[in-house]
């Protein structure tokens, strides 16, 4: 069994840690760390997390922002394989097995997952989330140019390290870049039966159109400069 360490970036996540940590600790897989990659949260982040998953490291990080927090958690991190999710992202009960399948693969440096709706919510944002993150994560790794997303990443520790973990200079598509960089070392696959569950929240509040174009403008950007979009505002 390979021991996979779980980084989650945190800040003020205290409505929803507590649940992402139970998804966590409701796996048939033992060879576990899961790791807090924490911007100094002002709310009950902390309590909740340790109130759900007593077991869980937190990785302070000064800098603020999701990828110096992660870069940091990975430095300390003991497990092979690194599993990102986010904060309000729950694990479906065979991802992990799923996961460490892929990773028998010498050749794999990176795998990703379906992610679906966390809530119940309509027919049009269910499609959304399967369009993003099956049918073109899939159409983009099948070009060579793999656009992953950290709500449901799994990275060899050894290739994320190799390649200076994320950019953190970037405070959007650090994920993309991230597979578009680590691709270099090898393989990156995407596995359908590691499914993750995300929170719809910032669709609800943004509306579809909104959210649409953000990151249809923000993957152009990206795909034509490798520079990407600051202005990525917290929902909680």
């Amino acid at each position: 069994m390979i021991r996979i360490s779980i980084v989650i970036p945190t800040y003020n996540e205290e409505k929803y840690i507590g649940a992402t940590l139970q998804s966590i600790a409701r796996q048939p897989y033992h060879d576990i760390e899961v790791l807090l990659a924490d911007s100094k949260s002002s709310d009950k982040t902390i309590a909740e997390a340790k109130k759900a998953y007593p077991s869980v490291k937190i990785v302070t990080d000064e800098k603020g922002g999701v990828s110096p927090a992660c870069n940091k958690a990975v430095k300390v991190a003991k497990g092979d394989i690194i599993l990102f999710i986010d904060a309000d992202t729950s694990i479906t009960k065979n991802l992990l097995k799923a996961y460490e399948k892929a990773f028998d693969d010498e050749g794999v440096v990176a795998a990703t997952g379906p992610i679906e709706p966390l809530e119940n919510t309509t027919p049009s944002i269910r499609a959304g989330f399967k369009m993003v993150s099956v049918y073109l994560v899939k159409f983009f790794i099948s070009i060579g140019k793999p656009s992953t997303i950290s709500s449901n990443l799994a990275v060899s520790k050894q290739a994320f390290q190799k390649i200076g973990g994320f950019n953190e200079s970037m405070k959007t598509y650090y994920d993309w870049d991230l597979s578009n960089r680590i691709r270099k070392l090898g393989k990156v696959v995407f596995v359908p039966q590691a499914i993750a569950k995300t929170s719809v929240r910032r669709v609800k509040k943004w509306g579809m159109a909104k959210y649409f174009l953000y990151h249809t403008g923000n993957a152009v950007k990206y795909h034509l400069s490798h520079k990407s979009r600051d202005d990525y505002e917290p929902i909680r």
